[in-house]
């Protein structure tokens, strides 16, 4: 017997946890955590059931064509070679290219953060870019667009990288690491062994929230306000690092009484021979009781500032009269004023004392580490809510400082997406672009919402096709109308992936994906301390692909060839293409290989990097008043809308979570990890299951305005009474254990999604209210109970 074992890291997830796999004449038998790899401590169930992922019966092994129209319950899959499958889809494609533009194709891809697609995801980008297409159908808006992006309208990038190991606060806002990031929820734990503070926000006592200092439940769908209300207290008490915002925030900015910003023009007129810049912003020093003008460009003052003031109103001299104006941190300020405890109290159910105790913690006890995820961007004020969060965080005074959220330096890679590869007037034709302008379609990201709309309606214009890399948007996307209708609709769709799912069911082309043990991989940095973050990992292929399946990148490759388009693929070469990758961090792939553990490839640490050339915002500073927002029609400060009065028919919040089993619609066909969680379960807590006299282990109907679903009801005391949290991504049937699917429709229907609007969204990233929704749960009849089982 042969006996191998393999370095690498577990592509499932984010968390690229370090594992070692073991494989016994040439079948992968296990997958085990590799302790001395910086994320490697730890590796989840679903890591530990990749020998049946690979060898599930379920896999797709051989290109399918349809053979029957589409809607029916049987496409009438039909085996057909790679190469008639990838002419045909290229020539397909040409067809719509030719009569509708290269916007006419739209493209798909499913999540980095929660499978596998990482090991493609630039390449197919590259492709789209390289047809033409401005359109990629990735659900950032709902997964990693306001930790990722939306960040940068305040800091200037991302949220950056928790410096867990130098903490002394760690808040968690809408994110339990126990379930979806083992690597940083092991850090964590370490650092409170240590004596780090945590404070979790959930309305779920859930994960690290039994282990928190402080845990605050507010009600789903009040983050923001909570966010304010922390905010106001830590102003009222002094808890914030004045100097800090003094110094590198625009709070200081002189803002007019018709909200723009005081410039040098408006005190001078233009005409002024002492200053070519009229766009200088204006200060009041309070020590030398005049105003002082900045240069974002350079960005300086015009000299050195004593006292920027924060507070007050100050009435200077303009052509037109006199004009008083205040600091972008007073209107801050008043704006978090309004947030009393009381009022905090009665939005969000967060206690009075349990605010205060929290923001002194916030303050007493840094440097301050912080991260949110889909808690937060899963509502409809989901941009101003991680806006309002993240000015709470600059509070503090720990961006990029030991201890807080730093840009740690990373190995060097080329981009390979492609987007130079499109000119400016086919980059500004993504759909939803006019809308939301400042949101994931300035990055040519599109949502189901906007491509259902050009495919049934034409607008902003027709869009025929779809090339589908893994997205399961029927088990994973709010209850779009038209969404079938569109998929039906479509002249040419391809779905590429390991399982026939729900989505696949209306492709013309389904097209079977290696497995991540069947394919390598690369990462850059693994967004975990400073050695994480150096280091530079290719994870080798552990077996051969099973049957005809492929890698992503092989199938980019391949039809990027049919297209025509190979010269924007290093020639069709693979290596060619790695090696291009590679360039800027100085170590090649035959490196790599030789040390298949990681190497180090980035330099060494420096904190407040901002001392030396700011932030990259327009002001060079953190913008806590944000000019961009104002420009695009949104408040420039966060503001949220009075708390959703609920309709008495469903008095209930509804909210979902992932489980450690699962990882959105995957992994359900798998028997180790369908044994631990046979059936779907929505959580409430025993006295609102006793007032509806829904007991442990029912079966319960969850109804929404929108619509409804079936699950097995779990009680749970640490949920708020108010509060259900149901599942979602349910439809695999596990054959092995005799448990069914969950149908979309009628009978077992468990799909969570259906419950929620797709025409209800945030205005400025498009994210959806998947967890605001207001609910009842009611007691299934036993006739009813029966049908579930079956």
């Amino acid at each position: 017997m042969a006996t191998e074992q393999v370095y690498g890291y577990c592509p499932l997830c984010i968390s690229r946890c370090g594992c070692i796999s073991t494989v016994t004449d040439g079948r992968l038998t296990a997958v085990e955590p590799n302790p001395d790899h910086p994320t490697g401590r730890h590796l989840c169930i679903k890591g530990r059931a990749a020998p049946e992922l690979v060898y599930s019966p379920g896999r797709l092994l051989h290109p399918l064509r349809r053979t029957r129209p589409k809607g029916a319950s049987d496409p009438g899959w039909q085996p057909v070679s790679w190469d008639e499958a990838l002419s045909e889809i290229a020539e397909r494609m040409q067809a719509i290219q030719a009569s509708h533009g290269s916007e006419g194709v739209a493209f798909g891809v499913t999540t980095p953060s929660g499978t596998s697609i990482a090991d493609a995801f630039g390449w197919i980008h590259r492709l789209a870019h390289a047809f033409g297409s401005p359109n990629v159908m990735f659900a950032t808006e709902n997964c990693n667009w306001h930790k990722d992006q939306a960040p940068a309208e305040t800091f200037g990038s991302g949220i950056g990288v928790p410096d867990f190991e130098n903490a002394g606060c760690i808040l968690l806002w809408g994110f339990n690491p126990a379930v979806t990031w083992p690597a940083y929820a092991d850090a964590i734990l370490q650092a409170k062994r240590r004596g780090a503070r945590l404070v979790v926000v959930d309305p779920r006592r859930a994960g690290l929230a039994g282990r928190a200092d402080s845990h605050l439940q507010p009600r789903p769908g009040t983050d923001g306000v909570l966010a304010l209300g922390l905010a106001g207290l830590m102003m009222e008490r002094g808890w914030f690092d004045r100097d800090f915002i003094r110094n590198w925030s625009n709070g200081p900015f002189l803002v007019r009484p018709d909200g723009q910003m005081l410039t040098e023009a408006d005190l001078y007129g233009k005409a002024d021979q002492h200053s070519n810049n009229h766009d200088r912003r204006v200060v009041w020093d309070e020590e030398l009781q005049r105003p002082l003008f900045y240069d974002p460009a350079t960005p300086a003052f015009n000299e050195p500032a004593r006292r920027p003031a924060l507070f007050g109103a100050y009435t200077l001299q303009t052509p037109t009269g006199p004009l008083t104006c205040r600091p972008a941190f007073d209107r801050y300020a008043q704006e978090c004023r309004a947030y009393t405890p009381d009022r905090v109290a009665e939005e969000t159910g967060v206690l009075p004392e349990q605010l205060e105790n929290t923001a002194r913690l916030l303050f007493e006890a840094r440097p301050l580490a912080y991260y949110h995820w889909t808690g937060v961007c899963q509502q409809l004020e989901a941009t101003q809510i991680g806006r309002a969060i993240g000015l709470l965080y600059a509070l503090t005074g720990s961006l990029d400082a030991p201890g807080g959220n730093v840009r740690f330096p990373r190995p060097a890679l080329n981009d390979i997406s492609g987007h130079e590869l499109l000119s400016p007037a086919q980059a500004r034709k993504s759909l939803g672009r006019a809308e939301r302008p400042l949101g994931p379609p300035a990055k040519g990201w599109i949502t189901t919402h906007d491509l259902a709309r050009a495919v049934l309606a034409g607008a902003p214009y027709p869009v025929r096709g779809l090339i589908n890399f893994g997205a399961n948007f029927r088990l994973t996307k709010p209850a779009t109308p038209g969404l079938e209708a569109m998929l039906k609709e479509l002249d040419l769709f391809v779905h590429v992936d390991l399982f026939e799912n729900p989505t696949a069911l209306f492709a013309d082309f389904l097209l079977p994906a290696a497995s991540p043990w069947e394919r390598s991989g690369l990462a850059a940095g693994f967004q975990l301390g400073e050695q994480g973050e150096a280091l530079l990992q290719l994870r080798p292929a552990v077996v051969p692909p099973r049957g005809e399946s492929r890698s992503d990148s092989d199938i980019v490759f391949d039809l990027a060839e049919r297209l025509g388009l190979s010269d924007r693929f290093f020639g069709g070469d693979r290596e060619a293409g790695l090696r291009h990758v590679l360039v800027p961090g100085g170590v090649g792939a035959e490196t790599l290989r030789a040390h298949p553990q990681g190497v180090p490839a980035a330099g060494s640490t420096h904190y407040r990097k901002y001392r030396q050339k700011g932030f990259e915002t327009p002001s060079g500073r953190i913008e806590i008043y944000s000019e961009r927002l104002l420009d695009a029609g949104h408040a420039p400060l966060p503001q949220f809308s009075a708390t959703e009065q609920r309709d008495a028919g469903y008095p209930l919040a509804l909210t979902t979570a992932k489980w450690p089993q699962f990882c959105h619609s995957q992994y359900r066909g798998l028997p180790s990890l369908r044994r631990r969680l046979p059936d779907p379960l929505v959580q409430l807590h025993p006295d609102t299951a006793a007032a509806r006299s829904i007991f442990d282990g029912q079966w319960v109907l969850l109804q929404t305005p929108v619509g409804r679903m079936q699950a097995k009801a779990q009680l749970d005391s640490g949920i708020r009474p108010d509060t259900v949290c149901a599942q979602y991504g349910w439809w695999e049937a596990c054959p092995e254990l005799g448990l069914p699917g969950h149908a979309l429709g009628g009978v077992n229907n468990s799909s969570y999604n259906a419950l929620i609007s797709g025409e209800r969204f945030d205005p400025i990233s498009g994210s959806n209210g998947l967890r605001t929704q207001s609910c009842e749960v009611l007691p299934l009849a036993p006739e009813q109970e029966a049908h579930s089982r079956q």
